[in-house]
């Protein structure tokens, strides 16, 4: 194989590219400067020019005339910035003096990106004496004289493709097979138009090892690859010669170019190339003579059925990706046929829920000797979280730690937001109330604390479809985490903010859920007041606090805030003992003897998160 490094340039213009070769063990400058600029400047330090040495990449006017230096190791590249050099260098994202680039990573100057990779292995034909574009209706016409084999090789085809360990590992195989079925081909390539239009071979074989490399015709990937729906054939003269690779044309005589639907996520396909058979008759051309007519054919089939087995499982790796974030729903209503647009950050109304885990903590330290079991332990209780937030049709935004976020409104907007929200947390109580009655539950000794706060935030995807991830960014979702936070302060399970109270209350029935206002406060770090409330379950579930201990409940924070603290005092006084709503306040009130503090707004500052 070549062991030269390629150097791919490209700017922010598409005619704005170069591909430059590098030899291991070779230094190299780059720069804007010109052949003859170089030279003068190279004169002026009486010193010989060495042109193979200088890169040069003239249309972007920020970089240089030299603006950087180049070790080329085997597999890496050493670069540093050149005394005099006007603007930085910049290596993931950060501006640097000097950097180490990696096979597949990049740097960049101005405003043109370098990425380093393996030399590609493909050539330049001159200009063929045929084109053949080939199309479903004359190839059907055509009938395989070795159908036997040809059928043998497509059964083999599902475990190639269900075997193949990973892409590079399915390209092996997939290239080793159709060697088998396309008999007139001396070697076979899975290729990729690349960034600027720039052929890529992913991987080659030939019939024969000893052959050497596999070179290919730069002009026939790029009129292959650059429709995607039908074969191109070229033949060229015998001995017909080479722009810049001198050995391919006396190597192959034809080759063509079958696009594949979804390879490698690019414009991709398979290339196919080989000799004139003996019984070719001198002067006739390849498609009269129907040699390859049935190759190419056969060719396309597999195509197909490649394109059509990586798109079902681009659209599995998608849904997987996509499962654990969003509920059936969501994902019924996104359909096969994924437009990733409604994926994008945008702006739009959420309701947000913080639900974090309680005691957890103080089982890591009692479970040191048992981690493994601990992380099992944790794993379930977020399980728990997450079912519950899927099955009510919201979006799993992230993890932290021992918490879980969600939430509604996003990717489609919907008027039950809040209420669903709130559906969810009742329900997450709900089961953790369940396993804390049964002794030897794993999840028996846990608890949670939930916040929920309603407003506009950018919700939207992060990463590729591959591999997705999606959250929410605003003050909402700030205000949610503390609201959680106040959960241990004002000793409730759910917090809502006063939008979300507002939005649920008449709407969540009496079977489902109930609220109650708790008090107004300023949480810590936060400049504006909020009226908070506690969503509890329905009576059927909390039997002791009656819907008319509700009211009372409520007369006693009305009187709290407007200043009458024994009337609250009072009120309080009379919720039941198991009701520890009642608890904070109370305690508020008894510490400051039942009379309101001078100067008294009805306001609570709250001193931590």
């Amino acid at each position: 194989m070549n062991t030269l490094l390629e150097l791919h340039a490209q700017g922010t213009e598409l005619d704005h590219t170069q591909r430059f070769l590098l030899s291991p063990g070779s230094r190299y400058r780059l720069g804007r400067a010109d052949s003859q600029l170089h030279l003068s400047a190279d004169r002026s330090n009486h010193s010989e020019p060495d042109r193979s040495t200088f890169l040069a990449v003239p249309w972007d006017h920020l970089i240089s005339r030299t603006h950087a230096t180049l070790s080329v190791q085997l597999d890496h590249l050493l670069v540093h910035q050149a005394p005099g050099a006007v603007n930085p260098i910049f290596f993931e994202g950060k501006e640097v003096e000097s950097c180490r680039i990696e096979l597949g990573s990049h740097f960049v100057l101005g405003t043109t990106q370098f990425v380093l990779g393996h030399a590609d292995h493909t050539g330049q034909l001159a200009r063929p004496v045929e084109e053949v574009r080939f199309n479903p209706q004359s190839l059907r016409k055509v009938r395989y004289h070795d159908a036997e084999n040809r059928i043998e090789v497509l059964t083999l085809l599902p475990e190639v493709i269900e075997g193949a360990a990973n892409d590079n590992d399915l390209y092996r195989r997939l290239t080793q097979l159709l060697l088998k079925g396309i008999v007139h081909a001396e070697a076979i390539a899975i290729v990729v138009l690349s960034v600027g239009n720039e052929p890529k071979i992913l991987h080659w074989d030939r019939r024969r090892e000893t052959a050497g490399q596999f070179q290919t015709s730069r002009r026939l990937i790029v009129e292959g690859l650059g429709t995607q729906d039908q074969s191109v054939l070229h033949i060229w003269e015998q001995q017909a010669p080479l722009i810049d690779e001198a050995t391919l044309a006396s190597e192959f005589d034809w080759a063509f170019c079958t696009p594949v639907d979804g390879l490698a996520g690019q414009p991709g396909g398979i290339y196919v190339a080989g000799r004139m058979g003996k019984n070719f008759q001198p002067g006739a051309t390849l498609v009269e003579a129907q040699q390859l007519d049935a190759d190419v054919k056969f060719c396309e089939l597999v195509a197909e059925i490649i394109g059509s087995v990586l798109k079902a499982k681009r659209l599995e790796r998608q849904k997987a990706g996509l499962r654990q974030f969003f509920a059936p729903p969501i994902l019924t209503a996104l359909g096969d046929d994924l437009d990733t647009n409604l994926l994008e950050p945008c702006e739009c109304d959420v309701t947000v829920m913080f639900c974090d885990l309680r005691g957890f903590s103080k089982r890591a330290e009692h479970a040191a000797n048992d981690l493994i079991g601990l992380l099992d332990r944790v794993s379930r209780a977020l399980g728990v979280m997450t079912q519950a937030i899927l099955t009510h049709g919201g979006v799993t935004g992230d993890f932290q730690g021992d918490a879980t976020l969600g939430f509604w409104g996003w990717p489609f907007p919907s008027p039950e937001a809040a209420v669903n929200a709130c559906r969810a947390a009742l329900a997450i109580r709900s089961e953790f109330a369940r396993t804390a009655a049964q002794k030897n539950h794993p999840l028996a000794d846990f608890a949670m604390g939930i916040g929920i706060a309603h407003g506009r935030a950018v919700a939207g995807k992060i990463g590729t479809l591959d591999q997705v991830k999606v959250t929410v960014f605003g003050p909402v979702v700030n205000l949610a985490s503390r609201l959680e936070g106040l959960t241990k302060q004002l000793r409730v399970p759910i917090v809502l903010d006063e939008t979300t109270a507002n939005l649920v209350r008449g709407r969540l029935t009496p079977g489902e859920g109930r609220l109650r206002r708790l008090a107004r406060l300023q949480p810590n770090g936060m400049d504006n007041a909020v009226t908070v409330s506690e969503l509890l379950p329905p009576v059927a579930e909390l039997p002791y606090l009656t819907d008319d201990l509700l009211v009372e409940f409520e007369r006693g924070v009305d009187q709290f805030m407007s200043g009458d603290w024994e009337g609250a005092y009072q009120s309080f006084h009379s919720m039941p003992a198991q009701d520890r709503g009642q608890d904070f306040l109370t305690q508020m009130i008894t510490m400051s003897n039942r009379v309101a503090p001078k100067g008294w707004d009805g306001v609570l500052k709250m001193p931590d998160k």
